[in-house]
Order: C-alpha cells, then structure tokens, then sequence
C-alpha cells in the first residue's frame, strides 16, 4: 500500500480543530463542525480516514445514500457498531427521523473525551430532504455542541455544500468550511513516481490528480505503459471514474452530459455547442452551462485585459474529466472489445496538441503562485487574450483584476512540445501581439514558458520551464 501524499494543510486544519475541542474539555460548548467540500474522488474520505488514524479517537463514519426513508435507521445501525463509546445506546434502535437518530448519537458521545463523527455525501440527505439542514442545526444547537465532538459534513456537490454556510441558510457560521483540492502536479509527481517536472504535469494532465487513478500508476512507468495497462483493462480507475462521477452527478439531466461532453470535446463557444449538439437551442445551452457551472465542472473563461469582450470560452475545469471526454468516452465501446490499443494510437497522434491547450490553466495557476519574480511584477490574475478570429491570440496576460483589466503587468508565450526549443521566432510573435491588447504595449514585460527548453538571449523578461514552475506546490 502506497504512502499518504500530501494534504498537509488540510491535516493540520484537522488536527487544530481536534486540540481545541481537547483543550475546552468541560467547556460550555466544545463542539465543532467541518463542512468539508471537494469534488468527487479527489479524496475526502480518505483524508478524513487517514485523519482518524492519526488521531487514534472514538470515532462514527455514515455514509448516506438515496434511501431517504431508511437514513435514519441506516445512521443508528452504524452508530451502534462504531467506536465511540457509549454506541450501545443505538442497539437495536430504528429511529424515524433525523431528530431521533441525532439525539441518538448525543447520547452515544462522552463528555470527557474528544470524538470524531462524519457524515460522508450529506448532499444526498439535503436533496431528499429540504429540512435536514434545519435538523442538524437544531440537534447541533441543542445537544451536539455542548459534547467534545468533532462533527464533519462531507459533500461531493459544491455549490450546494457551498450554500450550507450562507446567511439564509440554517447552519449559517455554525461551522467551518474547507475545501479539498485534487493532488497538484507536484504531489501527483511524487506518487506515480516521475522522472522529471514534465512528466509530473503530464501525469497531473491525464490523472487530474486524483488518488484513485494515481494509485494504479506504478511508480517509474512511463505514461505510454500506464495507458497501455490501463486501457487494456475496462475496469481500470482511468476508464470508470469519470463515468461513475457523471451518473452520480447527472442522475437525470442527460442534456447537460451532453453539453459537458461537447465542450470537452473542443466546443467552447455558445455556437459552437449548439452546432455540435445536433442544434439545440440558445436556451437549452444556457440552461446546462449554468448547471455544469454551479457544479464547478466547467468554468467560462473570458480574454484578459483592459477593454471589455464578449468572446467567452468554456472549458472543462477537471484536466482527467477533459482527457477522458477528449479521449475515453467516445470510445469505451472499443475498449470493451479489447481494442484499447487503437485508442492508446488516438491519443498519441492528437496528444501533443490536447496537451498544449489543457495545460495553460495549469501554468497559469502556476504562475499566479510564483509571482512576483526576477522582471516580473505581481499581478493580481493570470489568464489569457484572444478575439473572435484568434487574431491575436496570447497565452498570458497577467493583470491586476479580471476579466476588465485596470492595468496589464505582463504578457507570454507557451511553447509545451517533446521536441523544438522556444526561439526567436516564438518570442517575435510575443513582441508583435503584446501591443494589440487592450492596455498592454511595447513596454510591458514578456515571459516565456518552455517544456523543452530556450534559444539563449531572447528579449523576454523571464524564462520558465517544467522544473521552474513545479515549485510553485512545494510546501
């Protein structure tokens, strides 16, 4: 079994939380809830799990499901065979409602000892019941905040678990958010055991950083062997995971998958997607990107800088979710007849240019990181500029606020090849462009970006390549 790679901050956020309800023993009110968010498969529960063995505490993990009657039940059968040490009190018991089920596990924690309980995929509780929100905060109010407990809320749906804490809501500032990321490119580097920086954002590029798919990669294979077992096998993290995070998310709105999988598929605008979707109408487009937004699972991107635009782009936020609508889900037919080979030849003759776009978010994140640097000013966000006819186009703008721009710090290039150096012609290209965005001229600073490397002497104020920018997760 692998390592724990990292979650070091969210550990320690954890295990801060676990002190002070320690150090308020006999307290008032030791009490204190988590609403821990993340989208699917990124590794809440395993973090929580491996929060737990750290901590050595009584502890009760319920994960919920759709079975809205039968919660209740379900939550007290798990509490009696938990480690908390008065579970017994639910032995036997089938409570009907949340109330009862609550005021259950009040009786089950001790008041001289920390516990830690968890509520894996409480957005499936919201959704069968609008009042369970109101419930918990009345069985926390009344009688779980007086015990030494660690309560965490768990959720994979991030705007709902999102809107948990607003002000309308009935847990408003009851308790703490956080938010868990999948593994950066550094992290992701570190478990699938890479040879070097690039191809730790190769693997981040094709994983997304999730653990899951992460933990089938054996260390030191290279990515062409990882995605010749891994395709070999229908099974495999790779081929299931966007599809069952899909189901659970889209259990009905077939029109949005639709949409998300056009989008991934390189339809990026409004006309664009309606085109690729068989002609669906601007409304029906409007509808499922605003759906894919409130999920997080698309983003709409608009050209940095300081004059306004109308040329959004959407793009698919999860790097795997993007490879695997790019690559896998057309063709899961093919890899069910054994013909994953045919799709591994897909991918390498399409890969270098996939990549070249997927992975400008990712430096861009990067470098909103590193900044300032050497020549380099700080700015405020890090995007990109374009027009209707990618006329100019530029890969880097970064700025003091967007989309509209006060001011522009910097441009740049990316030039993400195997092969080829960044040159002089690239960084000419660069100089040509820079003036033509709006508040940007011959003045503003350049950077370059190169996987492969740079022809020395270039008229740009910073060179970066895969070692420069992996740094910017280092702890």
């Amino acid at each position: 079994m692998r390592s724990f790679v990292g979650r070091a901050r969210e550990l320690e956020s954890l295990h801060a939380t676990f002190t002070r309800v320690h150090e308020q023993l006999g307290g008032a009110k030791p009490g204190r809830l988590i609403m821990m968010r993340g989208r699917r498969r990124v590794g809440k529960s395993t973090l929580v799990e491996q929060f737990i063995d750290q901590a050595n505490c009584p502890n009760l993990f319920f994960t919920a499901s759709r079975q809205a009657g039968r919660e209740p039940s379900l939550f007290a059968h798990e509490l009696s065979a938990s480690s908390l040490r008065g579970s017994e009190v639910a032995a036997g018991q089938q409570p009907e409602n949340w109330d009862a089920a609550l005021m259950l596990l009040a009786a089950a924690l001790p008041d001289d000892e920390v516990s830690l309980v968890v509520v894996d995929e409480f957005p499936y509780l919201v959704e069968s019941d609008r009042s369970i929100e109101a419930v918990f905060q009345k069985g926390w109010d009344r009688h779980l905040h007086a015990k030494p407990v660690v309560l965490v809320l768990v959720g994979s749906d991030l705007a709902m678990m999102e809107r948990l804490n607003d002000a309308d809501r009935a847990l408003h500032q009851r308790g703490t958010e956080m938010l868990v990321h999948a593994l950066n490119p550094r992290e992701t580097g570190q478990i699938v055991g890479a040879a070097t920086a690039a191809d730790a954002f190769d693997a981040h590029l094709l994983t997304g950083g999730l653990p899951l798919i992460c933990d089938e990669w054996a260390p030191g294979v290279s990515m062409w062997e990882f995605l010749h077992d891994a395709l070999s096998e229908p099974t495999s993290a790779l081929i299931v995971s966007a599809e069952r995070s899909l189901r659970a998310e889209f259990p009905t709105e077939a029109q949005a998958q639709l949409i998300l999988g056009e989008i991934g598929s390189g339809a990026v605008t409004f006309t664009t997607i309606s085109r690729a979707g068989g002609g669906l109408t601007h409304a029906a487009v409007a509808r499922g990107v605003d759906l894919l937004q409130a999920k997080r699972l698309i983003a709409r991107d608009m050209p940095l800088s300081t004059g306004r635009s109308r040329e959004a782009r959407y793009r698919v936020t999860d790097p795997y979710l993007q490879f695997w609508l790019r690559f896998i889900g057309p063709y899961l037919p093919e890899i069910e007849r054994g013909r994953g080979d045919r799709v591994t030849d897909r991918i390498r003759r399409h890969w270098t240019t996939w990549r070249g776009r997927a992975v400008e978010p990712v430096i861009h994140e990067a470098l909103t990181r590193l900044l300032p640097l050497d020549g380099v000013p700080e700015a405020g966000v890090v995007g990109g500029y374009w027009t209707r006819s990618n006329t100019p186009e530029v890969d880097i703008v970064g700025a003091d606020q967007g989309p509209v721009a006060k001011s522009v710090a910097f441009t740049g290039t990316i030039k993400w090849l195997d092969t080829g150096v960044l040159d002089r012609r690239d960084v000419a290209q660069l100089i040509a462009d820079t003036p033509k965005v709006p508040g940007a001229g011959e003045s503003t600073p350049r950077i370059a970006i190169s996987r492969n490397g740079s022809e020395p002497g270039l008229d740009v104020a910073a060179v970066l390549g895969p070692d420069d920018l992996i740094t910017a997760w280092a702890p």
